[in-house]
């Protein structure tokens, strides 16, 4: 079973599908820890109750990002993880740190990949007036949101629809695909190999799909 460390900033719902999946046998790992940035964060509380070592190492403590990054590396490293999950863990990461976990660190990102990358996704694709909107599971690599990407899921965009209507048409998929990605990487048909996504030994073009 492989070691799961997932990283949080908030509410924590797409670390509960992986877990869930996890004790439902649908992923063949362990979230042995959840981390989070904020004490705040109400996934922590959910990650306790179902028995996960949780911990706060708040940025606020640190004077730069490289010093909180440094210490966020040794805390993650203290629980030996096969694999980083990030789960709305709203913070830019430092290259140190992203090359440290390389091959290792997955990522969910609400946006069809590439576009959007950052924060505000809903919002923006609304206002760009697209007709289908969706979210990335994607490998961290030192571009912010730039990592290969592994797998992707569409929603329509509907006529009214409001940031809100798309985040949850989004969450749903999240919950999907993210546990799907996290079983691929611990049952080892995925990796990265030359800065790209490799699932059963094809490499994964840019929305998630095998190149011929």
């Amino acid at each position: 079973m492989k070691r799961i460390v997932v990283l949080i900033s908030g509410t924590g719902s797409n670390m509960l599908a992986i877990q869930e999946a996890c004790k439902q046998g649908r992923v063949a790992g362990q979230v042995v820890a959840v981390i989070a940035n904020k004490a705040s964060a109400k996934g922590l509380e959910k990650a306790a109750a179902q028995g996960i070592d949780t911990e706060v190492l708040s940025h606020q403590a640190f004077d730069s990002r490289e010093a909180y990054d440094a210490e966020l590396k040794v805390l993650i490293d203290s629980y030996q993880p096969d694999l980083v999950v990030l789960a709305g863990f709203m913070r830019i990461l430092t290259g140190d740190l992203t090359r440290h976990f390389e091959g290792r660190m997955l990522n969910i990102h609400p946006s069809l990949l590439p576009k959007y990358k950052g924060v505000n996704t809903h919002q923006r694709a609304l206002d760009a007036g697209d007709k289908e909107h969706g979210v990335s599971v994607h490998f961290v690599t030192e571009e912010l949101d730039g990592g290969p990407v592994i797998l992707q899921a569409k929603v329509p965009v509907f006529d009214g629809d409001t940031a809100d209507d798309l985040q949850a048409r989004v969450h749903e998929q999240e919950h999907r695909i993210y546990p799907l990605v996290v079983n691929w990487f611990c049952q080892g048909r995925l990796a990265l190999q030359g800065g790209r996504a490799v699932l059963d030994g094809q490499v994964l073009g840019e929305s998630g799909y095998a190149n011929e």
